[in-house]
Order: C-alpha cells, then sequence, then structure tokens
C-alpha cells in the first residue's frame, strides 16, 4: 500500500452494502511513509491489526475503511486513505491525505503520505500555520460548511480568479471566511465534508457490531465524553435501571470531573440506584467536592427519593451556607420528608441570615414542634427579628 498509518497488520477484509472486499491479504503495513505534519500522532492509541471494509455510498463511490485494532482484536479508530480530485474552475489536483475517527465517527485527525504535501491552487505548498488552520477546519463538526454545495463558493464573474477568499466578493465566502483557508477554499469543503459525511454512520454501524460489556467498560471509563454517553444509554434502559455490572462505572461518571456527562446520567438514572444508606452517603460525598451546577442537579434528584435520616442532617448542616437557590430546594427537601431532627434544624437559626433563618422558622412553624428546646428557639428568634 502507498498510504500508511502505524505499524498495523491486515488479518482480514469485509465488505458493506453487499461489495467484493477491497484487500484479501495478510502482511505487515511498511510504517516509514507517513508525514505527519501535525505531529499529533499521540491522539490514537496503539494498534497492532486493522480490518478492511469495502464502503458504497452510492453507485459511483466505493472506497476501503480501516478500522484499527490492538492485540487483543478490540477496535480502536477507524481511518482511510483517501485520494480525491478537487476540482476548481477550470482545473483538477489530487490531493492524498489520511483521515482518522474515533468509534463513533468523529474526526480525530490527518496526516500525509511521505513526501505529499498539500497545495493551494497558486500551487504554494501548505505552510505550517496552513495545516494547523487544516486541523482546526476538520475538527468542527458545526462548521458553516456542512449547509453549502460546492457551487455556492462560486462567485459569477469571478469564475478565473485566484481561488481566494480575498478576491472574491461574494456573500457567501465573506461568510465562511473564517471556515476556510484562503488560497485552498475548494480543498478545505471538499475534505470536510469527506470528514463528515455519510462514512460516519458506517462506522456507528460497524462498532454496534463490536458491542459487548468490555467494550461498554472501556467506553464508560473513557476520557472522551462521546464514548460515555454511548455506552451510558447502552447500560441504562429508559427508566433509567442500569444493567447490573455496570454500577461502578456508573458512579464513577457521577463523581467525575466532566460535569455535563455527570449531570446527564443524575437526571437519567432511576431513583433506586441513589437510594438507602450506602448509597446517600456516598451521594454526599459527591455532592461536597461537586461543581456547583451539579449539586443542584443532585438537590433536584432527590426530590423523587426517600431521604435516608442521616442525609437529611446532612443538609440540614448545609443550610447557613446554602445561596437562595440550594435554600429553596433544601428546604422543599425537608418539607417532603416524615421527621425531622427538630432540635438540630432549630440550632441552624443563629446560624444563618435573614433569608435562611426565615426558611428554617417557617419550617419548624409548619412542624409545630413541642420540644421546650426548640420552642425556647424559635422564641429567641422571633425576639431578634421583632427587635
Amino acid at each position: 500500500m502507498k498510504y500508511t498509518l502505524a505499524a498495523l497488520l491486515i488479518i482480514g477484509a469485509h465488505v458493506v452494502h453487499g461489495m467484493s472486499p477491497c484487500v484479501d491479504t495478510t502482511s505487515v503495513i511498511d510504517t516509514t511513509n507517513i508525514h505527519d505534519v501535525l505531529h499529533n500522532r499521540a491522539l490514537l492509541s496503539p494498534a497492532t491489526h486493522q480490518r478492511i471494509f469495502t464502503i458504497s455510498e452510492n453507485d459511483s463511490t466505493t472506497y476501503s475503511l480501516q478500522l484499527a485494532l490492538d492485540k487483543a482484536g478490540q477496535p480502536l479508530y477507524y481511518f482511510r486513505n483517501i485520494f480525491t480530485p478537487v476540482c476548481y474552475t477550470g482545473e483538477c489536483k489530487p490531493v492524498f491525505i489520511n483521515f482518522y475517527w474515533d468509534l463513533l465517527g468523529n474526526y480525530i485527525r490527518y496526516d500525509l503520505p511521505a513526501k505529499e504535501a498539500l497545495t493551494k491552487l497558486d500551487h504554494k505548498v501548505f505552510k505550517q500555520t496552513d495545516y494547523e488552520k487544516l486541523q482546526e477546519i476538520l475538527a468542527k463538526s458545526n462548521s458553516l460548511l456542512s449547509d453549502l454545495k460546492m457551487t455556492d463558493l462560486i462567485v459569477p464573474g469571478t469564475e478565473n480568479l485566484a481561488d481566494s477568499v480575498d478576491a472574491r466578493t461574494g456573500a457567501t465566502l465573506k461568510t465562511i471566511k473564517n471556515e476556510v483557508i484562503p488560497g485552498a477554499v475548494y480543498t478545505c469543503y471538499t475534505l470536510w465534508h469527506m470528514a463528515h459525511g455519510a462514512v460516519t454512520d458506517e462506522m456507528m454501524r460497524i462498532t454496534a457490531t463490536y458491542n459487548s460489556q468490555q467494550l461498554l467498560h472501556r467506553f464508560l471509563s473513557s476520557k472522551n465524553y462521546q464514548y460515555q454517553y454511548w455506552a451510558a444509554d447502552k447500560v441504562m434502559d429508559k427508566k433509567g435501571v442500569i444493567t447490573p455490572g455496570f454500577e461502578t462505572d456508573i458512579r464513577n461518571i457521577i463523581s467525575g470531573k466532566n460535569i455535563f456527562i455527570a449531570r446527564y446520567i443524575l437526571q437519567q438514572v432511576h431513583p433506586d440506584f441513589l437510594s438507602g444508606k450506602k448509597q446517600q452517603r456516598w451521594l454526599w460525598q459527591v455532592y461536597m467536592a461537586a461543581a456547583y451546577p451539579a449539586q443542584i442537579t443532585i438537590l433536584r434528584k432527590l426530590k423523587a427519593i426517600p431521604l435516608q435520616p442521616e442525609l437529611i442532617k446532612k443538609l440540614i448542616t448545609t443550610l447557613s451556607t446554602a445561596n437562595t437557590e440550594q435554600l429553596g430546594l433544601i428546604l422543599v427537601l425537608l418539607q417532603q420528608a416524615p421527621e425531622l431532627p427538630l432540635p438540630q434544624l432549630a440550632e441552624q437559626l443563629t446560624a444563618a441570615d435573614a433569608e435562611q433563618a426565615a426558611g428554617i422558622y417557617t419550617l419548624l412553624q409548619q412542624r409545630k414542634p413541642g420540644s421546650k428546646y426548640v420552642k425556647k428557639l424559635m422564641y429567641n428568634y422571633e425576639k431578634q427579628i421583632n427587635q
């Protein structure tokens, strides 16, 4: 093969859409023929094997897609050795490039075959800043290029001008100026659509055939949040009930540093997962270490969960330091509790500010305490606010 990647061994070929396999050999791929213009190969996990699939997007477009595997045969990422003509108004130029995606079809990086380089319409070779800019363009999944056609890039009356945003005055090119490289507009357009095209759906389909407990555990513990979302939806049903064996993975995500996936799991997980003394003792530890948005999510989640006496006491201790939003949520939780440690709650009256104390006092009134100690603390509070 002319275009090579990290040391891979071909172990087989597979067919997509009923096409014939494009490769059916076993051999060691040359590892020296890569022009790593971005110097970011570390983004990819070490691979030893590959499986090759023939992808047919339409009647005239067929190409090979490779799936990189580790020694154990577990999938790591997809890649494709690309040759494509990038056509301008009067000429086409060949582009050789290698693309890499994760297992859900999300673009990761690119490199070039050895001795290959990307050029602009005026035949100037890309500078390092151009290669880095191209990576930024390709990595942007929500690019303005997604809604454009090639013909949108041609301004009537300027067909013979250089392929430069600066040389054109069309509204479309002004709009996408930050989405392309001057002098390589068509190259950026063509490559972006290849990086984010229909092949990504095929990657999702192929990855689904590898779905296993091992893969799900790996995805849930991954730093790739998209893997975590995908796997979480596989191990939780519509009611949020977790498949046995994945409870630790879910707890690790909830207590992890990615606040967005943590909040998502908290919102989706079944209330039973957070019930019981042990579970709520753990949840309190998470709450105390969590960022503010996650704390709010936890408090809202607790509305649907029977609170253990230990957690109720913990919540009461935070009343005097709670802000308005937290205070409101905690008071609602305490109102829902069948029983409250009223002496502990009344003791918070002296430590709380005016807003907090008012909420605590109202809650105490609702419970109509019979304790002389609690009544005395309430009387002292009344006396204080009436002075």
